[in-house]
């Protein structure tokens, strides 16, 4: 397990509470009942006035530099609030924004694009996110959004779904193709999208987790030669660099979410009497609790050192990104699944937790890429 320093534990203790007052299981019920957004006509999939509480409390700034109004604090220090988040399944753009889209500018922005748009994430005012799956799979390489150039700058045509937090998003982190085929890793370059560029359509997607992807489509998007972020063409090793960040993040969210929903299940069976018993001294369903904890823990510190070696600037930060996100989605999905099972018919109703627990877990173990791609990836990775 990972050895806090002193901030970082008050940090914790900080997101413990915070989260537990203001977000707590709840305000996902909200969603529901909202038709997808944090209030009544937001249609957005989080509150905003949660999110700019999160930035007062320096959040949203975390791995942003000092020169740029954040605290420069660290991936590990970031993941904490995540995986925090991720036990209530806490809705917001935090991730999308100040894990990723922070990261992108941090990783491949000009010092202009830097200044321009950095203080913004940090302050929460901006709301970045990454656009660049354009169908059911994850498949980063397989990009047909089209960049052509047009004048003194270029023009955007195409589609990407899903769009995580896209309907509330500021700006878009866009791969799109300059050149070769889909599958090529050659060929493809990133751009900044502000949302309210004419051309750019969203449409809000319906998920099983009540959040709001959008649905992007450019026809004829027209972008400025500064929109283009790093190097035309050579865009592909810096968006799986932004998107190992963007794994390491659900991975930590989706840690949060398998802790909470084994603490919960296993206060039931240490309370639920069957058969004149608790059911927590059934051996059978000792034996289930047991091999959840042990996958939590290995979850545990699959997470924490993918965490640390952002933070260290590790060379293998690309396979240990894949190692978390295939081991957290599949530890979800598996106590998720005991979660429901364990609680019997209560657990199958939309009134208990446990299926809302089961319906994020399926949403995020698919968020850029699902166990399947990244044990292929690991493996190749490795050299197998």
């Amino acid at each position: 397990m990972a050895v806090l320093n002193e901030e970082q534990a008050m940090l914790k203790d900080m997101a413990v509470e915070w989260v537990r007052d203001r977000m707590p299981i709840s305000v996902v019920r909200g969603l529901y009942d909202h038709g997808g957004g944090g209030k009544p006509g937001d249609g957005v999939g989080f509150d905003r006035d949660t999110y700019a509480e999160m930035a007062a409390m320096g959040w949203t700034g975390i791995v942003v530099p000092e020169t740029f109004g954040g605290a420069d604090f660290g991936y590990l220090s970031l993941g904490l609030i995540v995986e925090e988040l991720g036990r209530t399944l806490a809705p917001s753009p935090l991730l999308s924004s100040a894990f990723v889209a922070a990261s992108a500018l941090r990783l491949g922005g000009s010092a202009a694009q830097q200044e321009r748009l950095l203080p913004g994430i940090a302050a929460g005012s901006l709301i970045g996110t990454l656009a660049v799956d354009e169908g059911a799979h994850h498949a980063p390489a397989r990009i047909t959004l089209a960049a052509a150039r047009s004048g003194a700058g270029w023009r955007l045509d195409g589609m990407k779904r899903p769009v995580q937090d896209g309907m509330g998003a500021d700006l878009f982190i866009v791969a799109a193709r300059t050149a070769g085929a889909p599958g090529d890793t050659h060929g493809i370059t990133l751009f900044l999208v502000p949302a309210d560029s004419a051309g750019l359509d969203r449409r809000r997607l319906d998920q099983i987790d009540a959040r709001c992807p959008a649905l992007l489509t450019f026809e004829a998007v027209a972008l400025d030669e500064d929109a283009v972020l790093g190097m035309v063409d050579e865009g592909y090793p810096l968006l799986e660099a932004i998107l190992d960040r963007a794994r390491i993040g659900v991975a930590a969210e989706l840690l949060g979410l398998a802790t909470q929903a084994f603490d919960t299940t296993l206060d039931y069976l240490k309370t639920r009497v069957q058969f004149g018993q608790i059911i927590g001294s059934f051996q059978a369903l000792q034996h289930r609790a047991s091999e959840m904890f042990g996958e939590l823990q290995l979850t545990r510190s699959a997470v924490e050192a993918a965490l640390d070696a952002l933070d260290a600037g590790d060379a293998n930060v690309a396979q240990l990104a894949s190692l978390a996100k295939a081991i957290a989605g599949e530890t979800a999905h598996l106590i998720s699944n005991q979660m429901v099972q364990l609680h019997g018919g209560i657990g199958m109703t939309h009134e208990h937790d446990a299926g809302l627990y089961l319906k994020r877990a399926r949403v995020a173990e698919q968020c850029y890429g699902g166990a399947s791609f990244h044990r292929e990836r690991w493996g190749r990775l490795n050299g197998y």
